[in-house]
């Protein structure tokens, strides 16, 4: 799991960004926005991904109902896989480490690893204008860039 605000519009390079806010400053436009994502993956690609709702904050009691969708979504989408166990990430921040989303976790079956998707994935982002939240993007993945992260991360991350 990881999340993080995808941009409608993230500039590829320092040339574009500066075409960009010449643009903006010149022309009358809507904001190009942005939207925090939430993507539940594994090796196999997308499992779940949920768009935080304007207005809205990522709470432990939001943060635990996730972890439910999400065990429901791996009984639906990886059958039988759940029994198996399941190897869970998430990062250190404060609505990922409540009590009650701690609870969610445990409750799920889910055991907790460390790992990262957006730092490497915001690389295949960067350049492309999205006229939504970005999720057909996202979901559109092939299965192997999932795989190789994981592989990666087997490789050179087992320290972290």
């Amino acid at each position: 799991m990881d999340e993080s605000w995808i941009h409608y519009f993230d500039p590829e390079t320092k040339q574009q960004s500066m075409t960009w806010k010449r643009a903006k400053k010149f022309k009358v436009a809507s904001s190009a926005g942005k939207v925090m994502a939430s993507v539940f993956w594994d090796a196999e690609g997308v499992i779940m991904i949920e768009y935080l709702e304007k207005g809205t904050t990522i709470k432990g009691s939001y943060y635990a109902d996730q972890i439910r969708r999400l065990r429901e979504a791996i009984k639906e989408k990886r059958r039988g896989k759940h029994r198996a166990g399941i190897l869970f990430h998430q990062d250190n921040a404060p609505p990922h480490k409540a009590g009650v989303a701690m609870a969610a976790i445990r409750d799920s079956g889910f055991e907790l690893l460390d790992f990262y998707l957006f730092p490497r994935l915001k690389e295949d982002l960067r350049g492309n204008k999205f006229l939504n939240d970005g999720e057909a993007f996202l979901e559109g993945q092939e299965k192997y860039i999932f795989l190789k992260e994981f592989v990666v991360w087997r490789n050179d991350g087992l320290s972290v």
